[in-house]
């Protein structure tokens, strides 16, 4: 018995050491670039809901907004589309901080697969939930917002308000990186140790990366 205790202890504290080494890290702050990287944030040229902040920095600051309320994971329908309840999946970071710069994605979807509805494979329409699932945002990107590199070496080209899909998440970059000048992610998953996490380097099934305007 004594045997078994022992052997029970030392696998726990195995999986603690694994979990807290590869798991995701918690931002702590901004890190200064590194020599020979170009990491100055980009903006863009449009300034849709007219407030004096550009979309990139309104997708950015909107996603911030959207997590600092700290929602809660949870799968649920909503009448007009939106969660009301401070519950919410993945797909809504990228809502919220989309709506924050002044853009309806539940509409602009909608719309999309109205008038596409082969490129979604969607043959009943609900608006209410279709702008909330990770494959059909990702069509909606691939068909409208512009394409970046996937290859995390090319630390420039990852800009706090971009937006990042995987195989079945979704999340916006920050303005934030690591001591290796990757941006961490603001998103929202079951289990997480904080909404704003280096997750890029930690993830394996990165599909798309991209610029809304």
């Amino acid at each position: 018995m004594r045997l078994v205790v022992v052997l029970l202890a030392l696998l726990l504290a195995g999986f603690l050491v694994w979990h807290f080494a590869l798991s995701p890290k918690e931002v702590s702050g901004p890190v200064q670039p590194q020599e020979g990287q170009n990491l100055e944030q980009v903006h863009s040229s449009v300034d849709a809901d007219a407030d004096g902040v550009d979309d990139q920095v309104d997708i950015l600051q909107g996603a911030k907004d959207y997590v600092a309320s700290k929602p809660k994971y949870g799968s649920k329908y909503y009448q007009g589309g939106y969660p009301t309840d401070n519950q919410g999946v993945c797909t809504d970071v990228v809502g919220f901080a989309l709506r924050a710069a002044g853009y309806d994605l539940r509409d602009l979807v909608n719309k999309d697969i109205e008038g596409a509805p082969s490129a979604y494979g969607i043959s009943e329409p609900d608006p209410n939930i279709d702008f909330r699932r990770v494959k059909n945002l990702q069509v909606y990107l691939d068909r409208h917002a512009k394409s970046l590199t996937t290859d995390l070496s090319c630390t420039g080209e990852w800009q706090g308000g971009d937006i990042v899909t995987f195989a079945k998440h979704i999340g916006v970059i920050s303005d934030r990186r690591n001591e290796r000048g990757v941006p961490y992610v603001i998103h929202l998953m079951p289990v997480q140790t904080a909404y704003e996490e280096d997750f890029l380097e930690w993830s394996t099934d990165i599909t798309g990366h991209y610029r809304w305007s």
